[in-house]
């Protein structure tokens, strides 16, 4: 009995978690695990097709799943164009995935994505996520979701941070903590978040 409790208390601890969305279950990228691998070659608003090993640094990668029309995206703008400049400015890679495949003909358009990186004054790739296939890898679910990976593995999952609607309100800068640990070498304090947004537009 004893060794059963044990497994069972490694899996509650292991390496993912489930989230449900329209009933459909998505395991979520564990914390430590490696960037994704796969034929995830996606459109970046220049026009080109670029992979996440491609963006990856030796120092590591951010993913952030957003979109152009989620209103939790558009009150994290500033912070999302702050903390994507702030990776590449320490030498860290990081890209922008709109996974929002059920809305490709709307405002998650690629014409509007474009638009909207220009607008935004972006720096980093900002790419259409085909068939959602880079989110279903991650198990992502939100916008915005944030993913930061280190240079052996996923460091930090979750929210930008713990006020998603006043940036003057906030008191736990999750991402920007995090950020900061990894172009130390460190790890992040704070490992893992509730992302609070909109769901992700999937095909059904």
């Amino acid at each position: 009995m004893k060794k059963i409790a044990s497994l069972l208390v490694l899996f509650a601890v292991c390496a993912f978690s489930l989230s449900f969305i329209n009933g459909a279950a998505f395991e979520e990228l564990a914390l430590n695990a490696a960037i994704p691998q796969g034929d995830y070659k996606m459109k970046d608003v220049s026009g080109k097709e670029v992979s996440l090993n491609e963006t990856k640094t030796a120092k590591g990668l951010l993913v952030i799943f957003s979109c152009n029309t989620c209103p939790y995206v558009k009150l994290s703008e500033t912070r999302i164009k702050e903390y994507s400049d702030l990776c590449l400015s320490n030498g860290i890679g990081c890209i922008i995935v709109n996974s929002n495949e059920a809305q490709r003909a709307e405002d998650d358009s690629f014409e509007k994505m474009s638009a909207y990186y220009t607008a935004q004054k972006l720096k980093c790739p900002y790419t259409v996520d085909a068939k959602s296939a880079l989110a279903n890898a991650f198990g992502a679910t939100r916008t915005p979701q944030c993913f930061l990976f280190n240079a052996k593995g996923l460091v930090y999952k979750g929210a930008i941070d713990d006020n998603v609607k006043d940036p003057a309100a906030v008191k736990a800068s999750y991402l920007k903590d995090a950020i900061n640990s990894v172009a130390k070498g460190s790890t992040p304090a704070t490992q893992e978040t509730k992302s609070i947004g909109c769901t992700i537009k999937r095909v059904e």
